[in-house]
């Protein structure tokens, strides 16, 4: 009789961490379909599902267990704050992916790009594909940088910061995060595309300058050209230094995942 007690206990005890995973697969959940590179229609819906899962169950092992889950408003509003404060930490981190591709949308209108386009896989829609350039340049270091395991430990600080069943000590704040961090954003993409866009602007009036003057040699058809060759050029330079902004960005931007949960 003593191993048929076992096993009834031990399949208890499994449906007791099936519901733990679950109550933490929440959060964890919303954050990934917010996050770039994995959230969007860039990875299919079943690998979010299982890396969701997977950290959830890892994460669960590691924190308390969670207050018994009932059918009533409490429960209902718990679910909706879990929901919250995980597409708030994804959101976080896909503004700072946003910076990158405002920055190449800058870029490729001085360069003469702005037409050619193709398929975003954040989004859905049609970007430039120098901003789609600067998505994976993201994307690259973020990975170098050890982001998606700075990531993990967000999520684990976040719920020993704020655990399961436990309300938001200040609203306003929570809500005031995210246009103060977008705001940072849009300075940090104009920042970046700033160099290039001011040498291409010089470029495009020089050749404006000698199509007043010498109109005979049709200097619009030359500028196009150089103005893509000038840009292509500035963009390798500029690949060289993107570490310390990107670096310094994605460092904000945890800090302003950090502070929803503070």
């Amino acid at each position: 009789m003593e191993p048929v007690t076992g096993t009834v206990i031990d399949g208890l005890n499994l449906f007791g961490m099936l519901g733990t995973v679950l109550w933490h697969a929440i959060r964890i959940g919303a954050a990934m379909q917010a996050l770039p590179m994995i959230g969007g229609r860039s990875m299919p819906m079943r690998a979010r599902l299982m890396i969701t899962l997977a950290l959830a169950g890892a994460l669960s092992a590691l924190l308390p267990t969670p207050p018994p889950a009932g059918v009533d408003a409490a429960t209902a509003l718990t679910v909706l704050r879990e929901f919250a404060v995980g597409i708030a930490i994804g959101l976080m981190l896909r503004l700072a992916f946003e910076a990158g591709q405002f920055a190449g949308e800058l870029v490729s209108q001085g360069m003469g790009l702005s037409f050619a386009t193709m398929a975003d896989p954040l989004s859905g829609a049609s970007s430039p594909v120098l901003a789609q350039w600067f998505y994976l340049v993201f994307g690259l270091l973020f990975f170098t940088f050890d982001g998606h395991l700075a990531l993990v430990k967000l999520l684990l600080d976040s719920y020993h910061a704020l655990p399961l069943g436990t309300p938001m000590a200040d609203v306003p704040q929570f809500l005031s995060i995210v246009p103060t961090f977008f705001s940072t954003c849009l300075q940090a993409g104009l920042l970046l595309a700033l160099p290039v866009v001011v040498a291409l602007l010089a470029v495009n009036l020089a050749f404006g300058v000698l199509a007043r003057a010498a109109p005979q040699l049709n200097p619009m058809q030359l500028g196009l050209p150089v103005a893509l060759l000038v840009g292509l050029l500035l963009l390798m330079l500029m690949a060289r230094e993107l570490q310390g902004p990107v670096e310094r960005l994605f460092d904000e931007a945890f800090n302003a995942a950090r502070a929803l949960t503070a």
